[in-house]
C-alpha cells in the first residue's frame, strides 16, 4: 500500500436502544464519509470504542465496513487489545476480510517496559496478518505508553516486515517530524491531533487520522487545500475553527460530546457504553449553543 494522503475518519461505534451494536447504520456512515471527501475510515479505535466491544462485535463491525466501503475508500482496522492473543485473532480476521491496513495500540494493562518489548509485542500482532500493512498506534495519553518513536522505527523496521508506519496521536511535533524524516521518509506517519493539523502540515504531514474528521471533514480539507496553495493566513483562520470547537468540546467528556455533534448533524449513533455516558439533555443544548456561537457548523458547511 502506498502512503496515505488526505484524511481518515476515526468513526464512532453505533448502538441500538437495547445496547447492541447497530450494523445497519454503517452504510450510511460510509456514504457520508465518501461524500465529505475522506480517504478512508479507521474503525474500532478509541472513538469506535474498541476496548468497549467484544471480539465478535469488532469482527462484525469490520465485516460491515469492508462490505459497505466496497473498495471505494480505505478501511483501517484497529486490532489493539490488552491480550495479544486477541489482537492476533482480530488481525488475522481483518486480513481475511480484505481490510486495507491494521493498527494496534500498546497493551494498556500490563504495559510494555521498553522499546524492544514494545516492538516484540507489535511484531507478534503484525505477524498474524503478514500480507496487510501494519501501523503502530501511539496514543500515550490513553495507554500510558510513551516511548521514543524514532527508536521504535529503528528497532521495528527489521523485525516487522509489514510495518507501514505509525498512527501518531500526540502533540510532540518535533518527534513527529523526526519520524516523518526517518531514513528519508521510509515510513507513513499519520498525524492524529486534529486541532494541530496545520502545524503538522508545516513539518511535512500528508495524511492524518482523527475523530473530528467524522463530522467536520470539509473544514479540515479546506485547511489542507489552502495550505497547499500557499495561503497560510487563510489556512490558519480555517484551522482556528477547529481549535475553537475543541475548546468547547473539552468541557465535556470528548467521545460523548463528539457523538452529540453527530446527532446534531442528523446521525444518531445511540448511547455509548459504560463507563462512557451520553451528555445530558441540558449539556447537549448548552454544547450546541456554544458551537453555534463560534459559527462552527457554518464553517463546516461554507464552500
Amino acid at each position: 500500500m502506498n502512503k496515505i494522503t488526505g484524511l481518515i475518519a476515526a468513526t464512532f461505534a453505533a448502538y441500538r436502544e437495547d445496547g447492541t451494536v447497530n450494523l445497519d447504520i454503517i452504510p450510511t456512515i460510509v456514504d457520508k464519509m465518501i461524500a465529505d471527501g475522506l480517504s478512508g475510515v479507521f474503525i474500532c479505535g478509541t472513538n469506535g470504542e474498541g476496548p468497549n466491544l467484544t471480539i465478535d462485535e469488532r469482527m462484525s463491525i469490520a465485516e460491515a465496513y469492508v462490505k459497505a466501503v466496497d473498495k471505494r475508500i480505505l478501511v483501517l482496522v484497529h486490532v489493539g487489545h490488552s491480550s495479544i492473543y486477541e489482537c492476533r485473532k482480530l488481525a488475522a480476521h481483518a486480513e481475511q476480510i480484505g481490510a486495507d491496513a491494521i493498527s494496534s495500540v500498546a497493551a494498556f494493562y500490563f504495559k510494555p517496559t521498553s522499546v524492544g518489548n514494545l516492538v516484540k509485542s507489535m511484531a507478534e500482532i503484525a505477524s498474524a496478518a503478514p500480507n496487510t500493512p501494519f501501523y503502530y498506534y501511539s496514543i500515550p495519553t490513553l495507554t500510558g505508553v510513551g516511548m521514543d518513536l524514532v527508536a521504535f522505527l529503528e528497532h521495528a523496521e527489521d523485525v516487522i516486515p509489514n510495518l507501514a508506519g505509525i498512527k501518531y496521536t500526540a502533540s510532540t511535533l518535533n518527534e513527529y517530524q523526526a519520524c516523518l524524516n526517518y531514513k528519508g521518509g521510509k515510513f507513513d506517519i499519520l498525524f492524529g491531533y486534529d486541532e494541530m493539523l496545520l502545524p503538522a502540515l508545516a513539518v511535512g504531514a500528508k495524511g492524518a487520522i482523527g475523530s473530528t474528521y467524522t463530522f467536520a471533514a470539509p473544514l479540515y480539507l479546506k485547511v489542507m487545500k489552502l495550505y497547499n496553495e500557499g495561503k497560510s493566513e487563510a489556512a490558519a483562520a480555517m484551522q482556528l475553527h477547529s481549535v475553537n470547537m475543541v475548546r468547547c468540546l473539552v468541557k465535556y467528556p470528548p467521545i460523548p460530546a463528539q457523538r452529540a455533534i453527530m446527532k446534531m448533524e442528523g446521525l444518531d449513533l445511540g448511547n455509548c457504553r459504560l463507563p462512557l455516558e451520553p451528555l445530558s439533555n441540558a449539556d447537549a443544548v448548552q454544547f450546541k449553543a456554544a458551537l453555534d456561537e463560534i459559527g462552527f457548523f457554518n464553517a463546516v458547511k461554507q464552500p
